[in-house]
């Protein structure tokens, strides 16, 4: 019997199905609001969005490679901009992932030599951020009148 509870395209699948919901998060937005509106001082939208795109990528590739360097990655100021850099990192994702060695996720590792942990934690941290930050995005959506997607609709 084997004590996998999750296969890596299970993950895999997992979070691209956040990833396309996150991108129709973005396209909700009205381009006038997606880089100015915040709600009680928290960061508007697009800007959380450019601290999405300079973790994901980087982070797979610190795990597949076990060299963990910041992109440097200058994010998008404009909507179109934003969605071009999502599909390039998801496109990318796909690319990376089956290039994550057998066992990869359950050893130590010291992302970006500041965050030490399992590396199946360091990516669960980069999904969850995206989650948190989405849910932001729906709360600026809401008070602007506006219907966010669905969330269970991955």
């Amino acid at each position: 019997m084997s004590d996998v509870t999750i296969t890596l395209e299970q993950l895999r699948s997992h979070w691209q199905g956040h990833r396309a919901l996150t991108r129709r998060t973005i396209e909700a937005f009205p381009d006038e609001h997606l880089f100015t509106y915040d709600v009680g001082g928290m960061r508007p939208f697009g800007k959380l969005v450019g601290e999405m795109l300079r973790m994901a990528v980087p982070t797979l590739e610190g795990i597949v490679t076990r060299t963990w360097q910041s992109a440097g990655r200058t994010a998008p100021v404009s909507k179109r901009g934003l969605l071009t850099a999502w599909d390039e990192d998801t496109a990318r994702i796909d690319l990376l992932w089956p290039q994550i060695p057998q066992g990869r996720l359950q050893e130590e590792d010291v992302a970006f030599g500041q965050w030490p942990g399992k590396t199946w934690w360091i990516l669960m941290y980069v999904i969850d951020n995206e989650i948190h930050h989405r849910a932001q995005g729906y709360v600026y959506l809401r008070a602007l009148g506006i219907e966010p997607p669905a969330f269970y609709e991955r």
